[in-house]
Parts: structure tokens; C-alpha cells; sequence
């Protein structure tokens, strides 16, 4: 059984929060956290299931991003400030708690609010990005990378080289991105293989290259349809188109505050967590990788499970994810299941 989605904005004095909705008001919102750069349809195949479960399931956009609030400077990325959007989404939707799922920069956001709000948290779950209890940052990152895969000498940031990218070119990251939203997303947007194990990740390059693209705009290819149907590679290129990448990008710039934000708060969480790792993902690489250990060390009841995607995991294997999902749910959150 799958449920309606529909639309709404929570509104408030700092910030404007599109979401998409599905199931009744009266389930447990289990509130889906994109991250770049996505939307909350890169949550339709999650919504529909877990609304006819019977949870409240929502997906905003996230700040930068779709039909959100958009902010000119890159302190108004900083993760402190998406915890307080989603804190303040759950007051919209008048619920004291929420179970938080997040992806990509969805994840810091997600496993922020069980740091910082152990009270609005019944559970958190990340798919991909684990949680660093020191803030995801560069600096927390860049010291687990795999030296087996990435020497030092040659690769000294490792698959993150692409994030100092941001920082010593902004304004030439934003343009390779800019200069053409749609052919992007349908380089982007693309289904793991196993055929990238063992080799550097393309992310590891972008210094040396002069860019994500050697300086120039995104290549033409052909959408996968695996990944993204004509009209999900619309709804992405419009909003992309609209609001420019300013915006997501500037989620890499705000490291250090990040960092701060993250020794406000104990780095343990109590709360049950779920962490999917994708088997293709490259860059986010946490199957046999040191990157999982701090999350390991400061989840007190953590369940772990290896998803055959590569990074769009939710969007690439949904079945497999929501069913992940709604075991974890069933055997540990079983009281928030309605009825």
C-alpha cells in the first residue's frame, strides 16, 4: 500500500522549508534529508512507502535549494543553520519527535540532530555519509582516507580533493556546474558498478584537472534511466537551473564552523542508528575503509548494512533501502508504528 504525496511550506520569522508529504498526520514523522545536489524528489520512492506504512513521511528542500529559501552568503550553508530549519520544520508539523534519514549533506544534518537534539530524535539513519562526531569536515575526513589507494605524495586529500577544490575556487566550481544545470544532472545522476573498486575516485583529480570538468562545462551524455526518469532530470535541471549552485556548493564552505558546531554537543549517541553503506560508492567509500571508526566508536546502538548502489543509493536501489529501512524500524522503533 503506498500513499499520496502531497505539498507544503513550513514558514517561519528565519526560513521557508518546501516539503513533500505523504501518510497521516497523526503517523511519527520520519522526516528524509537531502543532500547535494538534490531535492526532496530524491526521496519519491521512500515518501509513497513509508506514508502507507503509516508514518508522516516528509522531504524538504533543503536551504539553497528547489522552492526553499535561498541566501547569498556561505555562512547561511553552515550545518548549524540546517538543523535549526529542520528543528523548526518538525514544530510545523507539531510534533515533539521525528525519526531523521539523511544522504549525502543530508547526513551531517541528520546525525546534528541527534547530537544536538537527542529530545526531537527517536532515531537517526545515513545513507552513505556516517556520522563524524567531530563535524564533516575535510580536516575530520582527509586523516582516514585509504594511503593504500591514495598515497600521500600523490594524492594528499585523497577522493576529497574535490572539497579544497571549493575552497580556492569557488566561483570556478559554481561555473563549471552553472554553465550547463541539465547536462550535469544527467552526468551525475548515474547508477555504482563494481568496475570503479580499487581505482582512484574522478574526485581525487579536480585540482590537478583545473576543474570538475578541465575547466570548461559538463559533458553531454545520456541520461540512465535507471537512475532518473525524463521527468526527475527535469525537476532537478529546472530548480538547478533557477537558483544556480551558489547555493549547494556553499555547504563545503562553512568547515570550520561545522567543526564548531560539533563540539557544542557530546559526540555519543544513545538513540538506535542505521547506517547504509553503498558498495559503489567511491567516494564515500566505508566498506573496508577506516572512515566508518568514529562513527563506531560513538553510536551506542548502531546497525550496519551494504547496499549494492553506488552513491544515489535511495533513488538507484529503493527497494532494497526501504526494506532496510522499515526492518530497523520494526526492531527497534517498533512503538512509533501506527496502529
Amino acid at each position: 500500500m503506498s500513499a499520496a504525496v502531497r505539498e507544503g511550506v513550513a514558514k517561519s520569522a528565519r526560513h521557508d522549508s518546501f516539503y513533500l508529504t505523504a501518510g497521516p498526520e497523526s503517523g511519527t514523522p520520519i522526516v528524509f534529508i537531502h543532500g547535494w545536489p538534490e531535492l526532496s524528489i530524491s526521496w519519491r520512492h521512500q515518501l509513497p512507502v513509508f506514508g502507507g506504512l503509516g508514518f508522516r513521511a516528509v522531504a524538504p528542500d533543503m536551504r539553497g535549494y528547489g522552492r526553499s529559501s535561498v541566501y547569498p552568503r556561505h555562512e547561511d550553508y553552515a550545518v548549524e543553520e540546517a538543523t535549526a530549519d529542520m528543528i523548526e520544520l518538525l514544530d510545523h508539523l507539531g510534533a515533539e519527535k521525528a525519526v531523521w534519514v539523511g544522504h549525502d549533506w543530508g547526513g551531517p544534518v541528520a546525525w546534528s540532530l541527534a547530537q544536538h537534539h537527542p529530545e526531537r530524535t527517536h532515531g537517526v539513519a545515513a545513507l552513505c555519509v556516517p556520522y563524524m562526531p567531530d563535524g564533516f569536515a575535510p580536516e575530520t575526513i582527509i586523516p582516514l582516507v585509504d594511503r593504500a589507494l591514495y598515497p600521500e605524495d600523490r594524492f594528499p586529500a585523497g577522493q576529497w580533493d574535490y572539497m579544497l577544490f571549493y575552497r580556492e575556487n569557488f566561483a570556478a566550481a559554481c561555473a563549471g556546474f552553472d554553465a550547463n544545470p541539465r547536462a550535469f544532472v544527467k552526468l551525475a545522476f548515474r547508477a555504482g558498478s563494481p568496475e570503479g573498486k580499487g581505482q582512484p575516485a574522478g574526485t581525487a583529480f579536480v585540482r590537478a584537472n583545473g576543474g570538475w570538468f578541465g575547466g570548461g562545462p559538463p559533458p553531454e551524455v545520456p541520461r540512465d534511466e535507471t537512475v532518473l526518469t525524463q521527468a526527475d532530470e527535469d525537476a532537478y535541471a529546472d530548480a538547478l537551473g533557477r537558483n544556480g549552485f551558489f547555493g549547494p556548493d556553499s555547504w563545503y564552505m562553512n568547515a570550520p564552523a561545522n567543526m564548531a558546531f560539533a563540539a557544542k554537543a557530546k559526540p555519543r549517541l544513545e538513540m538506535p542508528a542505521l547506517f547504509l553503506h553503498g558498495a559503489f560508492d567511491y567516494v564515500c567509500a566505508t566498506v573496508d575503509t577506516r572512515l566508518p571508526e568514529p562513527m563506531r566508536a560513538n553510536c551506542a546502538d548502531l546497525t550496519e548494512a551494504v547496499v549494492e548502489s553506488g552513491h544515489w543509493m535511495a533513488q538507484e536501489e529503493p527497494h532494497e533501502v526501504n526494506a532496510h529501512l522499515a526492518r530497523w524500524l520494526a526492531a527497534k522503533l517498533p512503538g512509533l508504528w501506527l496502529g
